[in-house]
């Protein structure tokens, strides 16, 4: 069975990410995208490296050119998508690549983002651990309204959430910092993400826990079992186009060891076909996860400062992004989770 697919906002970096990976997917049908200031043009004039698409035109961001279709991507600017989603037929699956549905506390949203709540959407981090033994998985099968993840909040959230669930790490005292490529910051012309800003630098920004990403972390945490849980959270941008490593400490429980620490995230990615848990000694690269749907972990014990150290890199627009966004639709629609998705990056 096959699904006509729309994408609104394809003409910006997590929008071009949907296209690419769309373009492989063997049961949805790309139909439709839509641009604001790029309408008109074609795919191939603004993402030159879409050879398949390149002859697609884009039209206006309206609901009557997205209305008819099975499915909806939404890649656009936080507080531009709650009102749309509110004109699209009850009907349609309609997944949020944005964070206008990702936060269910309405004062969070207030505190870091501002201007209308719209609610919460199922939240598409498919592996995320709950309290209860589920994963979100579970809450999204047969959604026709999802929430993609923030990149760095996922990235987060599954390199903690084991350790949260299993109860063999303290919620209270986490620190992540996490180095990120500056297209997480989408492709409109910002002075501090040019090519001089940026080569040769590394820049931290949103310093000192006013990341918007941090309320969605603690929620997260939350869902896996943390009763109250403190996140240092501080991004860095360095010279690299795409993707996330994330260097994330956290307290050791009482009587917990290295042992019981792998033990732990084994346990819980053991199964899952897009997060690896790499050997004792190995750490991952962003390098090695460049164009995939793969989120890889490295863990170690710091036994002197009794912290766990968690390694966790994705990029940003496939597992961070487009790549959720895909999977949470695959397991809403009752296909295989992995349909249309590589676990393969690209290299070197």
């Amino acid at each position: 069975m096959s699904f006509t697919v729309a994408v609104a906002g394809a003409s910006g970096y997590a929008g071009g990410e949907l296209l690419r990976l769309l373009a492989a997917h063997p049961e949805f049908i790309l139909t439709t995208v839509t641009a604001h200031s790029n309408a008109g043009q074609s795919v191939g004039s603004v993402h030159p490296h879409l050879r398949s698409l390149a002859d697609m035109v884009f039209v206006e961001t309206t609901p009557e050119n997205l209305n008819g279709h099975d499915i909806v991507f939404l890649a656009l600017p936080h507080g531009a998508s709650g009102a749309l989603t509110a004109q699209l037929d009850e009907g349609v699956l309609v997944v949020d690549c944005g964070a206008d549905h990702r936060l269910e506390s309405e004062e969070d949203w207030a505190a870091f983002y501002g201007g209308e709540f719209y609610g919460a959407w199922s939240y598409g981090v498919p592996e995320l651990l709950h309290a209860d033994g589920t994963r979100q998985r579970d809450r999204l099968i047969g959604a026709t309204r999802i929430a993609a993840p923030g990149c760095n909040a996922s990235t987060v959230e599954l390199s903690l959430a084991p350790g949260i669930a299993a109860g063999v790490i303290e919620a209270t005292d986490i620190v992540s910092v996490l180095a990120v490529g500056p297209s997480g910051a989408g492709r409109a012309l910002k002075t501090n993400l040019l090519a001089s800003e940026i080569l040769g630098s590394a820049n931290p920004y949103a310093v000192g826990g006013t990341h918007r990403h941090i309320p969605e972390i603690i929620q997260g945490l939350r869902w896996a079992g943390a009763t109250e849980a403190t996140v240092s959270f501080t991004p860095v941008l360095v010279p690299m186009s795409r993707g996330i490593l994330a260097t994330t400490t956290a307290r050791l429980a009482p009587g917990v060891d290295a042992d019981g620490i792998r033990a732990a995230w084994e346990a819980a990615y053991a199964e899952e076909p897009f997060v690896h848990v790499l050997p004792a000694g190995s750490f991952p690269r962003t390098a090695d996860v460049l164009g995939a749907n793969t989120a890889l972990i490295g863990l170690a014990v710091d036994e002197a400062a009794g912290r766990v150290i968690i390694v966790t890199a994705v990029d940003n627009l496939a597992k961070g992004t487009a790549g959720a966004a895909i999977q949470s639709a695959n397991i809403a629609l009752g296909l295989a989770e992995t349909c249309g998705l590589n676990i393969n990056g690209v290299a070197p």
